[in-house]
């Protein structure tokens, strides 16, 4: 069986999470870049993160990858000793070196051949930075990072040129044994820096008596010669921090030791009782925090899984919701007491079930994280191709989301991120005009509400220009030449197929693609998108989208006759109005007073053309309903069967989109139900929705 390919898949698999933390990195030294000054930990994470890359794809040969990841890793070896100063600009250059080393990753990954002199311009950039010979460090890099097997040589040998000598007080905890680490490998690995000796000291070990084989009894001191810099050994011994203690001492001389293997040292002699210990050596305490937390902080074990089978199990658990169901309406038409032993058992396997599929849900659930890191790629480089100067700022990164969401999500996100570069944010003199930063703001959110996630894209420029945008829309023919519009229906006019407020056509706009996509991609979803904008100020962009496309809870209805589902988030309650609650306008609306409030009814079973709308509601309920923007509906519906939860059934490929449809799902007794979107059945009828 060939494992190559298995260990080359974990390795991409592994840098994915190292790209996502030299991006986290790099963004930390963003926050602090006014002071001029960048937090060690911080730089030194964005060092290992680049280090680790570019040792992996030396071991696989990846040359393009190694050179690039050599000279991005040698200018933040500058930063990091102090040699070169963070400033906007030196950050700047940074996200691009990272942005492009996650190309070569890709292209590594799908074997792709990278452009050569793809990072040529980025590499130039870095070697200016610190000084260095491109050419002459290009000519060393098989030395400096090729994976080239280590040959110990048990033998002394003469004293290291280099003028720098430590010693080295290692002392490891049965943790490091107990994660898989080997000393001996630590020692080899420093053994690359220069010359090595040690001296085993056994002091502690008991008599065998009393030895506890899991217990770390041996500890070393170490004395290295090399011309390496302190920081050199410390990565050494990074994989293994927390798992011992460890010391570093610069010494004026080396002290007389022995070679580091073998041990000419005695062997161990088995007494009868077991011999004094010597008190183990004083561990050094973490920085910041002590050993409980530490341990508390450590990261949880993972099971990477293939998306396919995950994908069946969702499928297996949606099947099982659906028979659930069956086996209810069953035990119900057969009349069973509902006190019975099969209405008790049933009432378990339904928890079970819900149990069951909340928890596979779960393990499809991502943080949205990964997205807003593209994302904060794309407003770089669209405010580079519009010559602004743009700042993205994401809140809410750890809310999850469906991971199939979030991978349809990409491409309706990446056009709302180049139209507030392109249309939101003002040029750097409109800007400074009207008193605001140069540097424009875009705010990227999540967050979880009632039940679903709403994400929003924030501007701080000049707001939609309303005037123009209902001039261009009648120009174009869209709308009405003496057409009466609200700022809301004006402001929605922007998602019209052929909508365009650019005169000319650039990279980033001016063919009139851009907005009516990521509508029709939200609502694809599910979802709804909305917009919120002040003249002068900026302008949101709000998406509403489900949690999950797999189960949702919901209220089976009667709508004339149809059963209908409608999700149960969206429900504020239900009620059944009085006459004189009920009031009628001229235009032929109905508006129900529900605690001092007019709110309008919308009677579904007309909206969807099976009946003539009804005037008399004392035999129906009212359901009431809200928005994401508050506003309230009242729907009307003949009578509520019962709450339970449904598994979704998409019906776009099949039927296509339909208004107030958001899709389907197979009731308990096999019948195929309807699944409502309230917000756009409501503005089907009202306007008080999506145009």
């Amino acid at each position: 069986m060939d494992h190559s390919s298995d260990i080359r898949a974990t390795f991409f698999q592994e840098c994915e999470e190292l790209v996502e933390a030299l991006n986290d990195g790099l963004n930390e030294i963003d926050e602090t870049i006014e002071d001029g000054l960048a937090e060690p930990e911080t730089v030194n994470a964005v060092f290992r993160a680049v280090h680790s890359i570019k040792g992996g794809a030396g071991a696989f040969k990846l040359e393009t990858l190694v050179r690039f990841a050599h000279h991005f890793e040698t200018t933040l070896d500058a930063l990091r000793a102090g040699r070169i100063q963070p400033d906007a600009a030196l950050l700047l250059l940074f996200h691009r070196a990272a942005d492009h080393l996650s190309d070569l990753l890709a292209a590594a990954r799908d074997g792709v051949d990278p452009d050569p002199e793809g990072g040529a311009e980025l590499i130039s950039l870095l070697a200016a930075l610190t000084g260095a010979d491109e050419e002459e460090s290009s000519e060393g890099e098989a030395e400096d990072f090729g994976f080239v097997p280590l040959t110990l040589s048990f033998e002394s040998e003469p004293a290291a040129t280099g003028s720098g000598c430590y010693e080295i007080l290692f002392s490891p905890t049965r943790a490091l044994y107990a994660n898989g680490h080997d000393p001996s490998v630590l020692f080899r690995v420093l053994g690359d820096l220069g010359q090595v000796k040690a001296r085993l000291d056994r002091s502690r070990l008991p008599a065998f008596a009393a030895l506890d084989w899991q217990e770390s009894w041996l500890d070393w001191t170490l004395t290295l010669t090399t011309d390496e810099p302190e920081h050199q050994i410390d990565e050494v011994f990074e994989f293994v921090d927390g798992l011992c203690t460890l010391e570093i001492r610069a010494l004026d001389e080396a002290p007389p030791g022995l070679p580091l293997l073998p041990d000419p040292e005695p062997a161990v002699t088995v007494d009868a009782e077991p011999r004094p210990q010597a008190p183990p050596p004083k561990p050094r305490p973490p920085e910041g925090e002590d050993s409980a937390e530490k341990k508390a902080a450590a990261p949880r074990a993972t099971v990477r899984v293939e998306l396919d089978r995950v994908d069946r199990l969702i499928n297996v658990v949606g099947e099982l919701v659906i028979n659930q169901a069956m086996l209810s309406q069953c035990v119900q038409d057969a009349g069973i007491p509902t006190r019975s032993a099969v209405r008790s058992g049933l009432d378990d396997f339904k928890s079970l079930a819900r149990e069951i599929q909340e928890s596979v849900m779960a393990i499809r659930a991502q943080a949205i994280k990964p997205l807003f890191q593209r994302m904060s790629r794309i407003a770089r480089e669209a405010s580079d191709i519009a010559g602004k100067q743009v700042r993205l700022v994401t809140e809410g990164e750890a809310t999850e989301v469906d991971k199939t969401v979030i991978e349809r999500l990409a491409d309706p996100l990446t056009h709302m991120i180049r139209n507030a570069v392109d249309h939101g944010i003002e040029p750097a003199e409109a800007r400074r005009a009207a008193g605001k930063p140069e540097t424009g703001c875009i705010t990227l959110s999540a967050a979880h509400r009632s039940g679903r996630v709403l994400i929003e894209v924030a501007d701080d420029g000049g707001g939609i220009n309303r005037p123009k945008v209902k001039q261009i829309a009648a120009g174009k023919g869209l709308i009405a030449q003496d057409a009466e519009l609200s700022d809301a229906e004006i402001d929605m006019l922007l998602f019209l197929p052929g909508f365009s407020t650019s005169t000319v056509v650039s990279d980033l706009s001016g063919r009139g693609v851009g907005m009516d996509v990521v509508k029709s991609a939200i609502q694809a979803l599910g979802g709804r998108v909305s917009i919120s904008s002040t003249p002068g100020q900026g302008t949101v962009f709000s998406i509403s989208l489900p949690l999950t496309l797999a189960v949702l809870d919901g209220m089976v209805v009667d709508v004339a006759g149809q059963t209908m589902v409608v999700p149960i988030t969206a429900i504020v309650e239900t009620l059944r109005p009085q006459p004189q609650d009920v009031h009628f306008l001229g235009s032929g609306a109905q508006v129900v007073t529900i605690r001092g409030a007019f709110v309008p009814i919308i009677d579904l079973g007309a909206a969807f053309g099976h009946r003539p709308p009804v005037r008399d509601f004392s035999q129906r309920v009212l359901m009431l309903v809200e928005n994401e923007q508050q506003r309230q509906c009242a729907l009307v519906v003949d009578a509520i069967f019962d709450q339970r939860q449904v598994v979704i059934k998409g019906m776009e490929n099949g039927y296509g989109r339909i208004p107030g449809i958001a899709a389907a799902t197979i009731l308990g007794d096999g019948r195929i139900a309807l699944i409502i979107d309230p917000d756009e059945a409501v503005g089907n009828v009202s306007g008080l929705g999506d145009p």
